[in-house]
């Protein structure tokens, strides 16, 4: 049964959500304040956090920020106050979805199991033979959903690894900002096209010094590296 963990402060929020997550298979935890959901990611395994951006001791960016330090666990921004920037900038810091208050608990319920799916399945897995996608100086592996680079392991997030691993399905084809929302993300999710460009920046960033991921103007992104022989 996977394990959510809330934070935020709302008390009016975790109990009926609490019980709504029950329905559908989970277990969803709470936490009040930001040192308290620390705690609790340290202590325990989760599968997901959701994180409110309105937060006593430090926003939910800068919380947001804090956990990306020590794990890649998927994660779910909440925002009252329904601005792109507040998307955008949730994105940028390693979220991997953001639903605006006020909401309903399906949807909410709909976006975790979403990013579920894609931490046990990633869309090139489908396509592809071998679980392990070797190139210059980059490994996938699909099955353990583990990168590294030159021999030095990456850390990415749950969306940074099905967008690298959705590109490297098919080397050199150019894939566009919507078929990336569609293939990853599917339609339960309320979407822009500025979030495929945040994602693929973190992406670039954790790769250096490899420059392997290519943008075409008005079209949309390639992985553009030869691979190499499947390792066994």
């Amino acid at each position: 049964m996977p394990r959510i963990l809330l934070i935020d402060d709302d008390e009016h929020l975790a109990a009926p959500l609490t019980t709504y997550f029950a329905r559908f298979g989970c277990t969803l935890d709470s936490a009040k304040r930001p040192s308290e959901g620390i705690a609790k990611l340290r202590a325990g395994h989760y599968d997901a956090a959701i994180l409110d951006v309105m937060l006593p001791e430090m926003d939910g960016f800068e919380l947001c920020r804090e956990i990306r330090k020590e794990s890649d666990i998927p994660i779910v921004m909440l925002t009252a106050r329904g601005e792109v920037m507040d998307r955008v900038v949730g994105l940028e810091l390693g979220a991997d979805d953001y639903v605006p208050k006020p909401f309903e608990p399906r949807e909410l319920v709909a976006r975790v199991q979403t990013i579920l799916r894609r931490q046990r399945s990633t869309p090139a897995a489908a396509a592809a033979n071998a679980q392990l996608r070797v190139f210059d100086g980059l490994s996938i592996d699909l099955d353990r959903r583990q990168v590294t680079r030159r021999g030095e392991r990456v850390e990415l997030t749950g969306t940074e690894f099905d967008l690298l691993a959705l590109l490297a399905g098919e080397p050199g084809k150019v894939f566009s900002r919507d078929d990336i929302l569609n293939r990853l993300r599917g339609h339960e999710a309320e979407l822009f096209t500025r979030a495929v460009d945040i994602v693929v920046s973190r992406l670039r960033k954790k790769l250096e010094p490899l420059d392997c991921i290519k943008t075409l103007r008005n079209a949309g992104y390639a992985l553009a590296v030869a691979p190499g022989e499947p390792a066994s």
